[in-house]
């Protein structure tokens, strides 16, 4: 079985599941399946790595293969006692992937055979020790759960605990493995050095089932610290696609199920000294009463404390969608928010059963753009420039894909207190 990656989307590196059913499989965004090896004059050669009695390796080890006049038949690896390491090839033949992280400071040994297009064989040995359980450790959240439904635009969200630097992105990177169900082609993007997020070139299908695997346990992550752990993810994509849109110029929200425009609602936005953001966000979490407190905040002159009911949160920096009884009169008609969307109590109660985390907000027409990291900002950008953020080269097959209407770039972002 080999690891295919994810921006073809099919099926492939089998991982355990965590209650010894049947394990899950995760796929890489790197490159294409390759074509089978064809018939070769050139002489059958294999290289295998970590090399012979290496030691030190981290337990994020993979059995690294490079074969010339044929391609990998079998890998086996086993743990000193002779117990087998479960594991699958990567699509393009590259290495042999644990489905768990190694243990710390054991021996391993691996077994590579290769075979040529007129059945010969090619053998190779190695073995090594990994390296002890580390100090230092980078962790990392992934915003995705089993138990929730989220909208269309979704992204894969990791987050990290400490920066990682440029030079160690890509390696990062490449133990991030995807699924995705039905097959949409997708690639990550780097929004800053603690965030990476995952998408594909549109909305994802209504009913898609995303499952990741981040396989950073051991993983080098830069200024000699390790990944702490693997973690691993599953979420479903609602059955219907939910979008909104926000136009400054009419104050109006236009509410779409499925494409189609089911609602238009008034709206009130931030006034000039506090806009709100344009560009494409996604609703990150949804309270049903809160309250808005900036009065610890530094750089707030028009500080207050209000009781908000019905928030739907929209960046890191404090916009949300709102109840705001206050402003019915100016909604349609002005913009008096410190940069939320404002609307009325029976509005943002129909919103609020409406949307789920995932659904895509693009308000059009303000003072300012979003600022990328400044909340789950994959879609605030143009698919020509979201693949700009990979650390890992692009396939050309992703590159000619592409969204028609590029939203948002780069300006200051809201304060970092809740708006209203």
């Amino acid at each position: 079985m080999a690891l295919v990656l994810a921006v073809v989307a099919p099926l492939a590196l089998t991982a355990c599941s965590e209650d010894g059913g049947t394990p899950p499989s995760f796929v890489t965004p790197t490159q294409s399946a390759p074509e089978p090896a064809p018939a070769s004059a050139e002489p059958l050669a294999l290289a295998v790595t970590p090399a012979e009695a290496a030691k030190n390796q981290p337990v994020s080890a993979e059995i690294g293969t490079r074969v010339t006049g044929g391609q990998v038949q079998t890998v086996t690896m086993t743990e000193a006692g002779g117990a087998k390491v479960a594991g699958t090839m990567r699509a393009d033949g590259s290495s042999f992937v644990p489905t768990k992280p190694l243990k710390y400071g054991k021996k391993y040994s691996a077994t590579v055979v290769a075979v040529g297009p007129d059945g010969t064989t090619i053998e190779k040995k190695t073995s090594f020790t990994t390296m002890g359980r580390p100090s230092k450790k980078t962790g990392a959240g992934l915003y995705l759960f089993s138990d929730r439904s989220y909208g269309v635009a979704m992204p894969v969200v990791i987050e990290f605990t400490k920066p990682v630097p440029t030079a160690a992105r890509a390696a990062v990177e490449r133990r991030l493995f995807v699924t995705v169900e039905p097959p949409q082609p997708g690639i990550w993007h780097w929004s800053s050095s603690l965030q990476v997020m995952y998408r594909g070139p549109q909305y994802w299908q209504p009913g898609t089932k995303i499952t990741v695997r981040a396989a950073l346990e051991g993983v080098p992550m830069g200024d000699g610290r390790y990944g702490d752990a693997d973690r691993l993810g599953v979420g479903n994509i609602a059955k219907e696609k939910v979008e909104l849109i926000v136009d400054n110029k009419t104050k109006r929200m236009q509410v779409f199920k499925n494409d189609v425009v089911v609602k238009t609602l008034p709206v009130s936005l931030g006034k000039t000294k506090t806009p709100s953001s344009s560009g494409t966000m996604v609703i990150m979490d949804k309270q049903r009463k809160t309250v808005f407190d900036t009065t610890d905040d530094p750089g707030n002159v028009d500080r207050y404390v209000v009781n908000i009911e019905y928030a739907q949160r929209l960046t890191w920096g404090g916009e949300y969608i709102h109840a705001a009884p206050w402003s019915v009169k100016d909604q349609g008609v002005r913009n008096v928010s410190h940069g939320c969307v404002n609307v009325s109590m029976a509005n943002a109660v129909y919103l609020f059963n409406l949307t789920s985390i995932g659904t895509p907000v693009t308000v059009k027409g303000t003072e300012r753009k979003i600022k990328p990291a400044n909340g789950w900002t994959a879609w605030s950008v143009g698919w020509a420039e979201y693949l700009k953020g990979s650390a890992l080269p692009v396939p050309p097959e992703l590159s000619a894909l592409g969204d028609p209407d590029p939203t948002a770039s780069a300006l200051p972002s809201p304060s970092v207190s809740p708006t209203a």
